[in-house]
This record gives C-alpha cells, sequence and structure tokens, in this order.
C-alpha cells in the first residue's frame, strides 16, 4: 500500500490531519470570544459573527484558484505556502484595529490556509492509492479532535488572558506544524506514475494526447464536471455537507432552547455525536479495505435512512429528548460515512486531477452547507421539525443519487 517507503504513513496521517485541521481550528476556536472581540473593535456582535461568512468565501475562493494548481506544481511547496500565509495572518489579526481590519485578514487567513489543505487528499490517494478511503477515514478520524476541543480552548485562552491570545496559540500551532512540514513532508513524484495516469486525451481533440502536467486551469476543471459518475458523488458530498452544517447550524436551538438542556448537558451531548464520527471513521478503517468504498458508503446510507425516519417521526411526535439523541447519533455517524467514500470514490476517478477535484468537492461542501442558515431560517416554526425534515430531504437526495448510480451502471 506504501509506494514511498521513505516515509512512515504512522507519521504521515497525523502530519495531513494537522495541517486540514488549521480550518476547523480557525473557525471554532475564536467561537466563545466573539462577545470580547465586538466589543473591543467598537463593532456589533453580528458583524462579528459576519466573519464566519467572509471565512468560509475566502476558503472556497482559495480551493478553486489553488486545486489546479496542486495538479501541476509541487504540492508540498503549497502546504508551506498555505501555512505561512496562516501563520502571518494570526500574527496579524490581534492588531487588528477595526472590524474591517479583522474581516480583511480573515479574508487573507482562509484563502490562503485552502493552499495548505487542498493537497491533503490527493497526497493520500497517492501513499493508499485503492485504498484512499482507508487514509481519508484515519484523517478524519484524527482531526475530529479539533472541534471536539477548540471552543474548551478558546474559553480557557480567553479567560487566562484575553481574544488576541487565542491567535497567538494558532500562530504557534502552524509554526510548530510548518516546521515538521519542511523536514518531514515528502514531495510527490509524478514521473514515478504510470503511464495511463501522465496522459489523457482531452474530448474535444480526438488523437490529441497532453501530459497531465499541460492541462490549463479551465480543462481541469472540465475534467472534473465532464465525469457522469463523479458528478452524482459530488451531489452525495454536497447533500452529507449540508445535512452536517444543519445539524452544527440547529443544534444549539434544538438542544438549548427546544429540549431546555443545560450548557453542560449541551457540551456533552455534543461531543457525544463527536465521537460518534470518530468511531464511525474508525469502523470505516477496518473494513473498507475488505469490503470497498461503494459497500460503505451504502452501509452508511442504510443507516442514514433508518436514523432520519426516525428523527423526523420521532420530533413529529413530540417525543422526549432521548429519543432525538438516540436518532442523531448513528444519524451523524452513517453521514460521516457517506463523505468520507463518496470522497475516495470521486478521486479515484481523477488520478492526475487531484487537486482540482478536491476544489470542487469542497468550494460545493462549503457552499452548499452554507445554505443550512437560510433554509432553516425561512422554516422556522418554533420547534425542531425543521431541522428534522432538512436531515431527512438531504439523505434522500443522496439516495436518489445512488439509485441512479445503482441501476444506470454509469
Amino acid at each position: 500500500m506504501n509506494k514511498h517507503p521513505s516515509i512512515s504513513l504512522k507519521f504521515l496521517l497525523p502530519l495531513l490531519a494537522a495541517i486540514i485541521a488549521v480550518s476547523p481550528l480557525a473557525i471554532d476556536m475564536y467561537l466563545p470570544a466573539m462577545l470580547a472581540i465586538a466589543s473591543d473593535l467598537n463593532t456589533s456582535m453580528p458583524m462579528v459573527q459576519n466573519s464566519l461568512s467572509i471565512y468560509l468565501l475566502g476558503y472556497s475562493l482559495g480551493l478553486i484558484l489553488f486545486g489546479p494548481m496542486a495538479d501541476k506544481y509541487s504540492r508540498r511547496k503549497l502546504v508551506i505556502l498555505g501555512l505561512s500565509g496562516f501563520f502571518i495572518a494570526n500574527v496579524l489579526l490581534p492588531f487588528a484595529m477595526n472590524i474591517e481590519q479583522f474581516l480583511s485578514i480573515r479574508f487573507f487567513q482562509a484563502f490562503i490556509s485552502s493552499a495548505a489543505t487542498v493537497v491533503v487528499p490527493g497526497t493520500i490517494r497517492e501513499y493508499y492509492g485503492k485504498d484512499t478511503a482507508k487514509g481519508l477515514s484515519y484523517v478524519s478520524m484524527i482531526m475530529m479532535v479539533a472541534p471536539m476541543l477548540a471552543p474548551s480552548i478558546g474559553s480557557v485562552l480567553l479567560l487566562a488572558h484575553n481574544w488576541q491570545l487565542i491567535f497567538y496559540v494558532l500562530s504557534a500551532y502552524s509554526l510548530v506544524v510548518l516546521i515538521l512540514v519542511i523536514y518531514a513532508l515528502p514531495e510527490v513524484n509524478r514521473a514515478s506514475a504510470n503511464s495511463s495516469d501522465q496522459t489523457a486525451k482531452l474530448s474535444n481533440s480526438g488523437e490529441q494526447v497532453k501530459s497531465a502536467q499541460d492541462f490549463t486551469f479551465i480543462e481541469r476543471y472540465q475534467i472534473v464536471f465532464s465525469n457522469v459518475n463523479a458528478r452524482f458523488y459530488i451531489i452525495t458530498s454536497m447533500m452529507v455537507s449540508l445535512a452536517f452544517f444543519g445539524y452544527i447550524t440547529a443544534i444549539p436551538y434544538v438542544y438549548l432552547k427546544f429540549f431546555n438542556v443545560s450548557e453542560t448537558w449541551f457540551s456533552v451531548l455534543f461531543a457525544l455525536n463527536v465521537c460518534g464520527l470518530m468511531l464511525a471513521h474508525f469502523t470505516n478503517t477496518r473494513l473498507v479495505t475488505r469490503h470497498g468504498s461503494k459497500v460503505m458508503l451504502r452501509s452508511g446510507l442504510m443507516l442514514a435512512c433508518v436514523s432520519v425516519s426516525g428523527l423526523v417521526f420521532f420530533n413529529y411526535n413530540e417525543l422526549s429528548l432521548g429519543y432525538t439523541v438516540a436518532s442523531l447519533l448513528p444519524l451523524m455517524a452513517s453521514i460521516s460515512m457517506i463523505a468520507v467514500n463518496s470522497d475516495a470514490l470521486i478521486l479515484a476517478q481523477f488520478p492526475q486531477q487531484s487537486g482540482t477535484a478536491t476544489a470542487v468537492i469542497g468550494t460545493l461542501r462549503w457552499g452548499a452547507g452554507s445554505l443550512a442558515g437560510p433554509i432553516l431560517a425561512y422554516f422556522y416554526d418554533g420547534s425542531a421539525l425543521p431541522f428534522a425534515y432538512l436531515m431527512f430531504a438531504a439523505i434522500m437526495v443522496v439516495l436518489s443519487c445512488q439509485a441512479i448510480i445503482h441501476f444506470k451502471k454509469y
């Protein structure tokens, strides 16, 4: 499985997880400090909350640019560029004098950091090959620790000093990861790829054959979007992202307001679902090499259909909190299993355009996820039903996509 014996996968995977964790840390760690930031910068809370949307926008635009670059230029250099820029942004953020400066630096932080994270799936594919889903599961499982701990870390740092310390800690984190990358992350030797992977025929050129390095920015995206089979997996990835961000958006209201649990119990229940996500990734690493990504995706989808149906039924009949918790735990686990295997199946279609494919997945996934808030706000009725219906609709779209793939045999 390891085609590069000079590097241990036991070290490489945690390093890749540390790289891709920069975005969850940058998003989650400063959440407890929003009120303090608003006060110090003499602005309103909604303006500080907009920094999340600004971050998502910058990250998506960065993926669009750096995705194709990862297929043509040095992945290692892109990681160094992304982490260096992320480090600089975190050093600058504590010195922001107003909200405009803060938002501008956050945009730059997100945009440049995508140069580092966009190469991770392609690197995993390079090392794991047909077992890419196993590698992605390992990295995702390790990375899950970041969003689980980040808000608590941010709270401790805020109490210990001030909100500026949060970004200094992030800068220190990125500097440590950057040093490890410089000394330990190997460069992918694309020349060693199979000749069938090095060349591709343009759909409109007849006998013309190009090296994978020679495709233009636009041609790389055309290759990804023209693959009919990949489209349905991309839609699958988008819909599970919509469901996931629907959960992130709605669960504070559902638990704290609708079911009236305490902040302590909210943290426990939230952490419980994160543990469910990690368990699903661990299970996937153990079984995917034996059964394949398609089987694991369909298994996750069956579990999701049962769980989300229960979620709708329990909330429609206004049953107690325990029923919602019991349905959400397997539902979130199944969503993570669907996501990681759909991504692996997408990347398998594009051995020489993995960066571009990652950019497409990331941009559309974040875009779909950003719709969760407006959808939930539009259908808000004071109950948990809009949240349950959103989750149900997303899973039904995934079911439709997988049914098309199965019966049409694309």
